[in-house]
């Protein structure tokens, strides 16, 4: 199992670089039409065409194993591997030609996320791991390097991440916003998939969504826990199928949950 997860590990990783080339010339470009999706999300040429690329070389590839994406839905497959995408994770970045925003390739098997790669185009960054493989990050051409996240044990010397004030408003949670950041040594708007991986970096302490769907999620379980850290929703359950999400260093995980609870 460990040689199918490498070899679909490695298609991952060259996929997303393609899809970066892809992305790229939309990036900050004067000529780019943002249209708004019925949850009145936007998305652009660049999602579409980045996730078509991406079901296109999974299919080439792997045409047995179902794919699940951002865009275009679900296409089941015939064996225990579906790939969950986000062609553009913070399209409104993207549009905004802010660089944090990233492309996002999550594998499961027989429902268990196993591996992921999160590239961040405008960055040419990318972090990614496999269960039991270990969690990395490269720029460029350079070496991988292998990452852990950090040994902060206390919230108050804590660095939060969120991706914006709005989601909390949706979920009526604002009380909940306001007392993480009173309880953080610092927060920071850094958000969507940037926050996250930056756990795994062990750059940030934890990262807080109150509004999360699971393409935005899958790629990333693998590369935080592979890390050394934890993903799991409000209610402390490991699913990327809960709405929200809470990345950490597994050290705050109990903390961070408390104080979004109130207690």
């Amino acid at each position: 199992m460990s040689c199918e997860l490498d070899d679909r590990l490695e298609f991952a990783l060259a996929a997303a670089r393609q899809a970066q080339d892809l992305i790229l010339p939309h990036y900050q470009s004067s000529g780019l039409t943002v249209e708004a999706k019925a949850d009145a999300s936007p998305v652009t040429v660049a999602d579409r065409g980045a996730e078509q690329l991406l079901r296109e070389q999974i299919s080439a590839a792997f045409p047995d194993d179902g794919i699940f994406g951002e865009e275009f839905g679900e296409t089941p497959g015939n064996n225990s591997y579906r790939w969950v995408l986000d062609p553009i994770d913070g399209t409104k970045a993207f549009v905004a030609g802010v660089p944090l925003f990233g492309t996002m390739l999550g594998l499961e098997r027989g429902g268990e996320c196993v591996a992921g790669v999160v590239r961040f185009p405008a960055l040419d960054e990318v972090a990614y791991a496999r269960r039991g493989g270990g969690a990395f990050w490269q720029r460029g051409d350079s070496a991988p390097v292998q990452v852990r996240v950090t040994d902060t044990s206390s919230l108050k010397d804590a660095l939060v991440c969120f991706t914006d004030v709005d989601g909390w408003v949706k979920v009526d949670r604002l009380d909940a916003f306001e007392r993480l950041c009173r309880s953080s040594r610092i927060s920071r708007g850094w958000g969507d998939c940037y926050g996250h991986v930056l756990v795994a970096l062990g750059r940030a302490d934890a990262m807080v969504d109150p509004l999360l769907n699971p393409w935005d999620a899958a790629a990333l379980v693998p590369i935080i826990t592979e890390a050394g850290g934890s993903f799991v929703d409000w209610e402390g359950r490991p699913s990327i199928h809960g709405g929200n999400g809470v990345s950490t260093n597994g050290r705050l995980q109990d903390e961070v949950l408390a104080t979004l609870a109130g207690r």
